[in-house]
């Protein structure tokens, strides 16, 4: 017997081994789309990439100065905060505003989108007046609501280092500028001449009517402990998080219910801070990203929180007027079935998360951002899919506490994108089928830190909460730096294949939050990208062949209100649209209040009916009115945009 057959013969059971674990992958190994498929999808799409206009002036940075202990990894700690929302700020009547936070210049900017009356008014940066505040402070998103209730859309700012700002509009301003707003605190007494507030540091927001009042309250999720983490001034005060999948140490998270508001020349609003509706260890998770949407049909809107170094949560709605109350569900175990895949049980790095009917049952479903890079840290995104038979039996399963979502993120083929962040369901062509844009990527630079990132993956979690431990990632170090959004469309049996290359929307350069809005009023939803670090970018939709749409702009039914400034109309947030086409397809929208990572998208309802329909469709509206009574009314409309006054009645404007 040769030395060859010899060797052949010891290694036979592992030759074996690597023979049926290739010919098992092969057999699993989900279809891929050629590039000639792949064109042809994407053919039916399209964007022109423009850019946005930012004011001048302002000191550049590309770094935050951070607390002392945190230096060794001070681009790991700045890699947060560009943010972007798509709203109507001026009353036009199109959702052609933006406003996006910018790290490179740590300010808020409103800028007109750069559509055809781009010229409306220049970009400017938000000024907070004569509020104290500091020179440790950033802020981190900026969220669109009608917060006073006058009919004019006020933005709602939150930071890193101090408590949350609210800019009202003002009626008598002239156009929008600096001096159109005027800024408030949405927590009181955190100072005059100096800030002596807590340092909260805030990634997630999301604005609803959870208590069913009639009027809009606020979620806000904290990320680091309460602290001065962008202090460099100052050694310590500041926590890391004490485990990559377990940790409950984060700050504590917040909702503030309406009490009161004013309008006229010095508008004003009052919140009612509410501390101990989570349970401690879910208002303490690593909060990055929230949503919430009613998805049981009671107009009292269910909350996903996206918890990056913890399990994530999916909260039941139990409010009453008056009072806000949450229970979380679990996802049903099963036989085979993953701790991670399971809601409210996982250990993955939640990032984003958004509410739609992907597979059109008229049920809601959820899509989570998660980290997926493959050799790098290959989680998976969550595809959730709805198992409840009706929205009743959905109802009941919550009440049982159980969450009837499945994850088919790898059947679907969305489940691996890159570091994953904001995320949004929308139908880019009208065809009543919806999209997945998503951003990716972490921080860009020219030393490979994945080697380093992956020794402290794999650390024990006594470890993780010494920043000590934590390797250097600082200006230059690169961590998934050159992933790129991703676009998947649908093309089919429930599969789902991302074309961003094929639509020129895989530029190398990492992105953080996206909102969506029809900026020019032709039926086609527009995108808006803001990238960590970069120049954010707005993709004019382009689409050659959009179907039928029906877009519904709901408002309250409020008096009017003088000024010289318009007044549109206070969204009629968490509103739900159930439409039936002629050939008997139901197709779900809603006014999202504002939800995700960092981007937030129109509070129009859109809904693409696809190119059969030509004629009037049924609608069948749901909402509370400014008591708090649930109201619903069916309507035949037309496809088109439609402006509806929603009281006891609905009446179009």
């Amino acid at each position: 017997m040769t030395a060859t057959v010899r060797w052949l013969r010891k290694q036979l059971a592992g030759i074996v081994a690597l023979v049926l674990v290739a010919g098992m992958f092969a057999a699993s190994r989900l279809p891929e789309s050629s590039a000639t498929e792949r064109a042809e999808l994407a053919s039916g799409y399209g964007f022109e990439p423009l850019s946005i206009a930012l004011p001048s002036g302002f000191p550049q940075q590309e770094i935050r100065e951070v607390n002392k202990d945190y230096q060794h990894i001070d681009a790991w700690i700045s890699s947060v905060g560009a943010g972007i929302a798509m709203n109507d700020i001026d009353g036009d009547g199109l959702a052609n505003d933006l406003c996006v936070t910018d790290p490179r210049i740590d300010k808020v900017v409103v800028t007109p989108a750069p559509t055809g009356r781009a010229d409306r008014y220049s970009p400017f940066a938000l000024t907070t007046g004569g509020l104290p505040m500091t020179d440790v402070t950033a802020p981190m998103g900026c969220a669109p609501g009608d917060f006073n209730e006058d009919g004019r859309m006020d933005l709602l700012v939150y930071y890193w280092g101090r408590t949350p700002t609210v800019h009202l509009a003002l009626p008598d301003a002239p156009g929008l500028s600096a001096a159109a707003f005027r800024a408030v605190e949405l927590v009181p007494d955190v100072g005059t001449t100096s800030y002596t507030g807590p340092q909260w540091n805030s990634n997630a927001v999301a604005l609803a009517d959870f208590d069913g009042d009639g009027h809009l309250d606020i979620y806000l999720g904290n990320y680091f402990p309460h602290g001065p983490v962008l202090d460099g001034s100052v050694s310590g005060g500041v926590a890391m998080n004490e485990s990559l999948s377990n940790a409950s140490n984060g700050g504590e998270d917040y909702f503030f219910r309406w009490t009161g508001a004013d309008a006229g020349p010095e508008p004003s609003v009052r919140y009612q801070r509410l501390d101990d509706v989570l349970p401690t260890d879910l208002s303490k998770g690593w909060v990055l990203a929230s949503s919430a949407t009613d998805v049981d049909g009671d107009q009292l809107p269910e909350l996903y929180l996206a918890q990056d170094h913890g399990r994530d949560a999916m909260l039941h709605n139990r409010s009453t007027p008056g009072t806000i109350a949450f229970e979380p569900v679990l996802g049903a175990n099963a036989p085979g079935l993953p701790k991670s895949k399971r809601i409210g049980a996982d250990s993955f790095k939640g990032m984003g998360v958004d509410f739609g009917d992907l597979d059109r049952d008229g049920l809601y479903d959820m899509f989570v951002s998660n980290i997926t890079t493959p050799f790098g840290i290959q989680e998976s995104n969550y595809q959730f899919m709805a198992t409840a038979g009706s929205t009743s039996e959905l109802r009941a399963r919550l009440r049982s506490g159980e969450a009837p979502w499945t994850d088919r993120s790898t059947e679907t083929g969305t489940a691996w994108g890159g570091w994953c962040w904001d995320v949004k369901l929308a139908d880019f062509t009208n065809r009543g089928e919806l999209d997945i844009a998503q951003a990716t990527g972490f921080l860009k630079g020219e030393v490979n830190r994945w080697p380093q990132l992956q020794e402290l993956a794999t650390a024990n979690d006594l470890t993780v909460a010494d920043p000590a431990w934590w390797p250097h990632v600082t200006k230059g170090d690169d961590i998934a730096g050159s992933q790129r959004l991703r676009f998947f469309a649908p093309e089919g049996d429930g599969r789902y294949v991302d074309i961003a290359g094929e639509l020129g929307l895989d530029v190398p350069v990492p992105t953080r939050g996206i909102a969506i809005g029809d900026a020019d009023g032709d039926g086609r939803l527009d995108l808006a990208v803001a990238r960590q670090w970069d120049q954010p970018v707005f993709y004019r939709n382009t689409a050659p062949e959009s179907g039928a749409f029906l877009g519904l702009k709901l408002a309250h039914d409020d008096p009017e209100t003088p000024g010289v400034l318009p007044a549109p109309g206070s969204p009629v947030v968490g509103a739900q649209v159930t439409v039936t086409t002629p050939d008997g397809r139901t197709l779900l929208g809603g006014v999202d209040g504002g939800g995700g990572h960092s981007g937030k998208r129109s509070t129009d309802v859109h809904i693409g009916l696809g190119e059969n329909v030509t004629g009037p469709v049924w609608v069948h509206l749901r909402w509370r009115d400014r008591t708090g009574q649930v109201r619903e009314q069916e309507l035949q409309l037309t496809p088109g945009w439609h402006s509806l006054r929603l009281g006891e009645r609905a009446k179009e404007k």
